[in-house]
């Protein structure tokens, strides 16, 4: 995420939402028969990390230490950013398939079994702080840059392509699942950088962007990934940390917001050409996090059946104004109901709670958030 040093900062392309949806009319969707998927690759940052960075010698981008992962099974940190299971966890779930281990734990001698197994039903490449773009901080070994995960995806396609072989390869590519998360620390660059702005407006800087995110989608794409899941940039000017430096009343950074907006315009149109270049080979979702979370957080009663997120705008877990004057570390303190926290910490990582709401909206037959098409719908192409 962003270059500021602070342990991956995206915030997210949120993940949003309550634990019921009783006002989304085709949720039963998400807990009912969905299609097939045999396998689910994610890219992205520290809202997907599943622990990538734990085995990056030199980075300070890490959580594999407490109170990350306190409600993770054996209550252990896990290198995730999150109080448990994250959005790409969630995912895995919903489709019956084991949690995408992290790439970097299947090298190694004594790790070809694992690593022939997760080759087949899914492998995370995310790594919390990186970014569509080689930032300082990727090059100097603090995060995986999206261009080098997908680097990492080729070993794992050329494992999966000796284990099935070509024609069953292409098969099993054509039905799993593509998850792209990434954005927010490019953002955080621009924004922290007197250089970047002024050589490019945030028009110039946003089309960048998605132009780059265009090529290493065409990458995958050339092997054999047909469907696609690509996650906007959620506000990021309302997180905890934007929020507690903006204000005696905390609102949120709308500069910030508008950049994200620019960024989230840029990649839905480059998804409609991607479509038309490809001539349809490739079919996708794009969720809108920018909407999800400004409607969550507008109204978070109105998602919910039975229980709704009592703070929408503090950390769960850190100290000071809003539990965002710190990152969260072992020495802070944090929330003793995390369903009831829409963030984890100051960087607007989400709860598990609201990491498995988010995928629950991408479920729903609400197409609010979804285009063109939902991820049910995806999945059943």
């Amino acid at each position: 995420m962003p270059t500021n040093k602070t342990p991956s900062l995206t915030i997210y392309s949120l993940f949003l939402g309550l634990l019921w949806f009783d006002y989304f009319p085709g949720l039963e969707a998400a807990t009912g028969k969905l299609g097939s998927v045999p396998g689910v690759y994610v890219f992205g940052d520290s809202l997907v990390d599943a622990g990538n960075n734990n085995y990056l010698a030199f980075s300070v981008s890490k959580a594999n230490y407490p109170h990350n992962g306190v409600d993770f099974p054996g209550k252990r940190p896990t290198g995730r950013f999150s109080n448990g299971k994250n959005a790409a966890d969630a995912i895995a779930e919903k489709f019956g398939l084991p949690l995408p281990p992290p790439y970097l734990s299947l090298r190694g001698l004594f790790k070809e079994k694992r690593r022939k197994s997760a080759a087949v039903t899914g492998v995370n490449f995310a790594s919390g702080g990186a970014g569509i773009f080689n930032s300082s901080d990727q090059k100097l070994g603090q995060a995986i840059p999206l261009s080098h995960q997908v680097n990492h995806w080729l070993s794992i396609h050329r494992e999966l392509t000796n284990q099935l072989g070509p024609a069953e390869t292409q098969i099993h590519l054509s039905k799993s699942l593509f998850t792209v998360v990434i954005g927010s620390n490019d953002l955080f660059d621009y924004f922290g950088s007197f250089k970047l702005r002024r050589k490019n407006n945030p028009q110039q800087y946003t089309q960048l962007m998605a132009d780059k995110l265009k090529e290493q989608l065409k990458r995958i794409h050339d092997t054999g990934a047909r469907r696609f899941l690509a996650v906007g940039v959620a506000q990021i000017g309302c997180t905890p940390g934007k929020r507690e430096k903006n204000s005696a009343i905390h609102e949120c950074d709308e500069e910030a917001n508008t950049w994200c907006s620019l960024y989230n315009e840029a990649l839905v149109k480059m998804l409609q050409q991607l479509k038309q270049e490809l001539q349809s080979s490739i079919t996708y979702s794009y969720f809108d996090n920018f909407k999800s979370l400004h409607d969550i957080i507008s109204n978070p009663a109105r998602y919910v059946k039975t229980n709704c997120f009592a703070d929408v705008t503090s950390a769960c877990c850190g100290n000071g104004k809003l539990n965002a004057d710190t990152p969260c570390l072992p020495i802070t303190r944090y929330c003793s109901d995390r369903t009831k926290y829409l963030f984890w910490d100051r960087y607007g990582h989400p709860t598990e709670a609201a990491a498995r709401t988010f995928i629950d909206l991408m479920l729903s037959d609400d197409s609010q958030y979804s285009s063109p098409l939902t991820l049910t719908q995806l999945v059943s192409s």
